[in-house]
């Protein structure tokens, strides 16, 4: 995680690049919540101004420096990118009457700022489209802060977007954020000893999340839409860097749009804060047919993250390299694999050739070589090494104890990790240390030896999110856990009833549910919608609601809207709602239901 390979940091093309096209300045320095909560501070970059320091990787202090630039940039005549407002890119394309949105970043403050910087700019333009690339919250989140509502404007996203998006965001919404904020750094200081980005930008905003569903589905490759005149042709590439995503060729500005399948770093084939295993090789398969398809009707590829390529032929080698980096990636990972090696000796063994390995472009700032082959192997092959030893193993904590017994106790192991440690085997120290925290969370000694290995780590990681991760325990083990906020629960209005029924089946607590009963039956006035809902055997059901010969009749029938439905979920009461029969069997359902913890234990237990 030290190394920058052959990589020449005299080359300053990506700075020229960055700096391209340079419109305006962010008109303030901090964008704030209707509460007056800071969204996104732009000074909290400005560290980065100065020299790489010793407490940070080089190559990573480059990549940060940036991806802290901040403003509106031309792309190409008529489309434009709002870059450092957020994680994110914000592209505006100009069309006939207005300006089509693409991805408008994480919340909606600051692509409410973005849009203003835009018309200050470029005229006070409506929007007249919105196009989602991919199924990520920072592509779609900041959607509320660009559409006013109930504005009836086009919205396009790729065949399935509404699904993924729920699947991330919601069901596993809560692991994924609490894991989110040790890979982002979220509750880590902005400084040279501490946060300096996230490799694919300088960190994730804190506004206002929400979603609006998309009108129109992208289905295939070759699909032409128009919206307020500007012509899109996409490319749909569904299981690259999320399940649901699509490039765009803007033919008549000659540009291309690769979402986030090709940035300047090399990305996650599964991601530290957890997602679906993406395949790296049908995702170096749909770089190659980008090439195919857009290379020679573009001028600029440009992307939802980073800064464009212009160029026909500089934007044909940048696909090209990333097309064999993903390739070489899963491929070599299937070779060993198939000698028998596993996962974690695989990473040990990879190498990039020297030719990828000297394009900055491929270097592991967001995603890494190491994490990436593991990810490759899962795919493939799944948790279990083939070893049967692995077949059951103790819990953690469990395991923890009987380390810290055969080791004398834990101040032994905490000992022994020190000596690991003092030698330079940070890896080790962290794993024996590990196993103490586990063994006794209550050992302030072994957390404190634990926080300073991982801060030494950190330091030397060019993985920006490696990085943050390493900075989050120690500050966990030494501070405690601060607490987590839910960020995607501005998406509920936007979910179809099933999803939301589906939100509810995955609280049921299984074994406090095993012998409840409820058959309920719901009317939904304002969308002519009909469903059964059943609860038995710890498993919460739903289907159409029919009137057939010998079914049961429901418990208690509701009738009501989609927003007293969303009322009542947030526990807001049963106003307006008709009820008839038992209306109490609501609560059997209810009472089974446990509460996510968006504040659970990682580094201790």
């Amino acid at each position: 995680m030290t190394a920058q390979g052959s990589a020449d940091f005299g080359d300053r093309t990506d700075f020229a690049n960055a700096d391209r096209g340079f419109l305006a300045a962010p008109e303030q320095r901090q964008v704030k919540t209707a509460d007056g909560t800071i969204a996104w501070d732009f000074d909290a970059t400005a560290f980065l101004d100065g020299d790489c320091p010793d407490t940070v990787n080089p190559s990573l202090w480059r990549q940060s420096q940036l991806c802290a630039r901040a403003g509106l940039y031309e792309v190409v005549a008529g489309v434009y990118q709002i870059r450092g407002f957020d994680l994110s890119n914000m592209t505006l394309i100009e069309g006939d009457t207005g300006v089509v949105v693409v991805d408008p970043l994480v919340s909606a403050e600051p692509a409410a700022a973005g849009l203003a910087l835009y018309r200050k700019v470029r005229g006070d333009k409506p929007v007249t489209g919105v196009v989602y690339t991919h199924s990520h919250i920072d592509h779609f989140g900041g959607v509320d802060g660009v559409l006013e509502p109930g504005s009836g404007v086009p919205i396009l996203a790729p065949d399935g977007f509404m699904d993924e998006a729920v699947s991330e965001n919601v069901h596993a919404g809560t692991a994924m954020l609490r894991r989110g904020m040790y890979y982002s750094g979220a509750n880590v200081a902005h400084n040279p000893e501490a946060h300096v980005g996230m490799g694919l930008g300088f960190a994730a905003s804190t506004g206002t999340v929400g979603l609006v569903a998309p009108t129109k589905s992208i289905t295939g490759t070759g699909q032409e839409e128009t919206v307020d005149g500007v012509r899109f042709v996409f490319q749909l590439t569904p299981g690259t860097e999320a399940p649901s995503e699509m490039n765009f060729l803007l033919p008549d500005r000659r540009a291309l749009c690769m979402a986030e399948n090709a940035t300047h770093n090399l990305h996650n084939i599964l991601t530290l804060r957890g997602a679906k295993v993406r395949d790296a090789r049908i995702w170096s398969h749909y770089l190659g047919e980008a090439l195919d398809l857009f290379a020679d009707e573009a001028d600029v590829v440009f992307a939802s993250h980073h800064w464009p390529t212009w160029g026909t032929s500089e934007l044909r080698d940048f696909l090209e390299i990333q097309r064999d980096l993903y390739a070489y990636l899963h491929d070599q990972t299937l070779r060993m694999m198939n000698q028998g090696l596993v996962g974690a000796e695989i990473a040990e063994l990879i190498q990039l050739p020297p030719a990828l390995e000297a394009a900055w472009h491929t270097h592991g700032y967001y995603g890494s070589v190491s994490h990436n082959v593991k990810a490759v192997y899962q795919r493939y092959l799944g948790w279990y090494s083939g070893h049967p030893a692995d077949l059951w193993e103790h819990p953690p904590v469990e395991t923890a104890k009987r380390y810290a017994i055969c080791f004398g106790g834990v101040p032994n192991l905490v000992a022994k990790a020190r000596e690991y440690a003092d030698d330079g085997d940070l890896r080790f120290a962290a794993q024996l240390l590990k196993h103490a925290v586990f063994a006794d969370p209550a050992n302030q000694d072994a957390k404190n030896t634990l926080a300073d290995v991982f801060q030494r780590l950190a330091l030397g990681a060019e993985n920006a999110t490696w990085r943050n991760c390493y900075l989050m325990g120690a500050s966990e083990l030494r501070d405690g856990v601060k607490p987590t906020p839910l960020g995607a629960s501005g998406m509920a209005a936007a979910m179809s009833v099933p999803q939301l029924f589906d939100t509810m089946a995955i609280r049921v607590n299984g074994p406090k549910a095993w012998d409840a009963k409820a058959v309920t039956d719901w009317h939904f006035t304002d969308l002519d919608e009909h469903y059964r809902l059943t609860l038995r055997n710890g498993v919460l059901t739903y289907g159409p609601q029919e009137a057939k010969a010998g079914s049961p009749p429901a418990d208690a029938t509701f009738t009501l809207t989609k927003p007293q439905f969303l009322a009542v979920l947030a526990g807001g009461g049963m106003a307006g709602v008709t009820v008839d029969g038992d209306v109490s069997v609501l609560q059997t359902v209810v009472g089974v239901l446990d509460a996510p913890d968006p504040d659970f234990a990682i580094v201790t237990r």
